[in-house]
């Protein structure tokens, strides 16, 4: 366990009951053959899935014969994808101080795992570092203006439903709280 406990270490049950083994439905019937699909290289044999969570898409690549390491600061999300999968690779680690060596991974992906992390710049820098020459970022993140729309999303106003945007442009940490989470994400202007 961190030596200060996260939101994330807090919500990690949470998320795995929401999650389940195959994830949520918008990961199933949306993200996952578009993240998949640009998986899909003949070159492509070593990948790291940074802030892989419980390592379903770990388990998703190992499925198409990537080989692929997991990395996530969060040490009950990593004992759930361990057991999920005996023969994995799963380290705890930050996306800011990524502990490997230059240019190893010919695939480095980042699922929906950027929004969680303070140090943007940082953590897209260490991606990179370690991304081989010629070698993908894969990367899936919520669209700012749904976060700029946080915490009040759709309000009604005279009777209609509108989707409130305030402040687009302003970096600043969000509280997201559903179904027994209670997280900090992080609202970035898509030039970010």
């Amino acid at each position: 366990m961190n030596a200060v406990e996260t939101d994330w270490d807090r919500s990690a049950e949470a998320w795995l009951e929401e999650q389940g083994e195959h994830g949520d439905w918008a990961r199933r019937h949306v993200l996952d053959r578009v993240m998949l699909g640009r998986s899909r290289r003949p070159d492509v044999r070593h990948a790291l899935d940074v802030g892989c969570g419980e390592g379903r898409f770990c388990r998703l690549l190992k499925a198409r014969g990537i080989a692929a390491i997991g990395i996530d600061p969060t040490e009950r999300l990593l004992q759930e994808a361990r057991a999920r999968d005996v023969d994995g690779d799963y380290r705890s680690g930050r996306a800011e101080d990524l502990p490997f060596n230059d240019g190893v991974f010919d695939l480095v992906v980042s699922y929906l795992s950027l929004i969680d992390i303070a140090g943007l710049e940082e953590a897209i820098a260490e991606l990179v570092r370690v991304c081989a020459p010629g070698g993908s970022l894969l990367i899936a993140n919520l669209a700012s203006y749904n976060t700029a729309g946080q915490p009040d999303g759709w309000i009604m106003r005279d009777g209609t439903p509108h989707f409130q945007i305030d402040h687009y442009s302003d970096h600043r940490p969000i509280r997201a709280q559903w179904r027994g989470m209670d997280i900090v994400n992080h609202h970035r202007p898509l030039a970010a």
